[in-house]
């Protein structure tokens, strides 16, 4: 039986549920961004220097990819709002723990703690919001239900670096992680009274149920899953964050994590395609090309959103000269742009289907990357605004066309499997397109040929033209994104089930 739909065709408390999941998600995507403009100051403050202080956002970013698998698990084993609440927990936990850190040892631990909470929260954010509402509710619904949960995406690059900066400017740093605790006991006030204790996973069958009675059952833990995955995740995303800072491959510190990274997830990766029982995450979901394109293009999004949010920043005080708050003003429109652009996707991906919208909004972010590689001191700050919230609207597109399609058709208890594969992509494409940009960028800088001024500028306008070339690369996956009507994806799942072995849904 279905459950009960208001007269909007939704779940009655669906706003309700879902605004409690956007605020309380909002928070981490909000001090990512805010710690990063910090790091400055943290490293005076501790009288620490940058090789050491990078451990601040690079612990907080391996523990937020060893989070995310064990997330769908836990989801099923004890509940949905029981973990949304533990992940939020943990997450104030390690702010308290940091703002009132004595040194850099321990701000560093206190960041682990965050970020498991972090890791949390993002992909139960998702998957909870999904199954409350369905996966074949109406296109139009589908799409403003994930325009609203990607909101937290969109605000945080607005918001993070305009409130670090003036944070930092009239307060102690220890309230870049002292303002996460009034919103995050917020947070939990609302999950408490607006999301049902009920909201588990599990509800109608599948992975973690029982087929024949549709009651959840208690999943076991995979533990060799656990000991496979977490440590090859862990390993190519410090292998990653380490080629950024050393500047090249060519390092121990960078081939050792990420060889045993990619061995490690390689192995689980075969294990799990193989496994006839439960896995920690089930990676015969990406049989279904829905999920698998759309997951693709999740991972291209993730590398262009934030190697510009790497590059922007550095440009912008480096080559113009402008102090940490002025920058953070400057990075504004992009912002505006991705929020704005949210609706404007949803509707694009109905009426042209998600395929075309993909591609247009992939060329967008690519001619208005163009004129980023070409800019320099001189140009009009009113200019690199109007072009930084063009791309904004491209990026914003991104985050919303390929996940109309991901979901579709899927079971409710898949969803948390699928939102774990989504997320562990798309934070694997940010560290790599972080880690190609930075090394582009001191590579090109230093072999230029030209004095230190010109040189600084080559490497941005080269790793510019990289990220525009990304954005171009990803534009033939876009035509094998299927279409968002309901009847098509059904259809697909069909096929995909069909030609792979698998259970057909035919619900709907």
């Amino acid at each position: 039986m279905s459950a009960p739909t208001s007269e909007a065709g939704l779940p009655p408390g669906t706003g309700k549920v879902v605004a409690a999941l956007v605020f309380g998600a909002l928070t981490p995507l909000l001090d990512s961004t805010i710690v990063t403009v910090a790091l400055h100051d943290l490293s005076t403050a501790l009288g620490t220097g940058a090789s050491t202080i990078q451990w601040v956002t690079t612990a907080y970013i391996l523990m937020m990819g060893a989070a995310v698998p064990v997330t769908g698990w836990a989801q099923a084993r004890f509940g949905a709002r029981r973990v949304w609440i533990v992940s939020l927990l943990l997450f104030v936990a390690g702010s308290v723990l940091c703002a009132f850190a004595p040194e850099v040892g321990t701000l560093i631990a206190a960041r682990v703690v965050q970020g498991a909470g972090a890791g949390m929260i993002m992909p139960l954010m998702q998957s909870m919001a999904l199954q409350f509402v369905g996966t074949d509710v109406p296109q139009a619904l589908m799409g403003k239900l994930i325009a609203t949960i990607s909101l937290p995406m969109a605000l945080g690059p607005i918001l993070g670096p305009v409130i670090g900066g003036v944070i930092l400017h009239w307060l102690d740093w220890r309230w870049i992680f002292l303002v996460n605790v009034p919103l995050i006991a917020v947070a939990l006030v609302l999950a408490l009274l607006w999301i049902p204790a009920e909201l588990t996973s599990g509800a109608t069958g599948g992975t973690g149920a029982d087929g024949a009675t549709g009651k959840a059952t208690k999943p076991r833990l995979d533990v060799l899953g656990l000991v496979l995955l977490v440590p090859g995740l862990v390993g190519i995303l410090l292998g990653l964050s380490q080629i950024s800072s050393t500047g090249g491959v060519g390092h121990l510190s960078v081939i050792l994590p990420l060889i045993a990274g990619l061995l490690l997830t390689t192995v689980f990766v075969v294990r799990a395609l193989r496994s006839t029982s439960s896995s920690l995450v089930d990676l015969r979901l990406l049989r279904y090309r829905p999920l698998a394109t759309a997951s693709v293009l999740m991972t291209a999004n993730g590398a262009l959103l934030y190697s510009a949010m790497f590059l922007l920043p550095l440009f912008f005080q480096q080559v113009r000269g402008t102090g940490v708050l002025a920058a953070a003003f400057l990075m504004v429109p992009q912002g505006v742009g991705a929020l704005v652009s949210r609706a404007l996707a949803t509707r694009g991906a109905a009426r042209i289907g998600a395929a075309n919208t993909a591609a247009i909004a992939f060329g967008i972010t690519a001619l208005a990357t163009v004129p980023l590689a070409l800019a320099d001191a001189s140009t009009s700050s009113w200019w690199l605004g109007v072009v930084l919230f063009i791309r904004g609207c491209g990026v914003g597109a991104l985050m919303v066309a390929p996940m109309m399609v991901a979901y579709r058709g899927l079971k409710p208890t898949e969803v948390p499997h699928a939102t774990v594969i989504t997320r562990t992509l798309q934070q694997i494409g940010s560290s790599f397109g972080v880690a190609v940009t930075a090394v582009v960028m001191e590579w090109t800088a230093e072999h230029s040929g030209s004095d230190a001024t010109d040189s600084v500028l080559t490497g941005f306008h080269v790793a510019f033209w990289c990220v525009a070339a990304l954005s171009l690369a990803a534009l033939p996956v876009t035509r094998i994104l299927p279409d968002v009507r309901d009847s098509a994806v059904r259809a697909a799942r069909g096929r995909s089930a069909q030609d792979e072995g698998l259970e057909v849904d035919d619900r709907g």
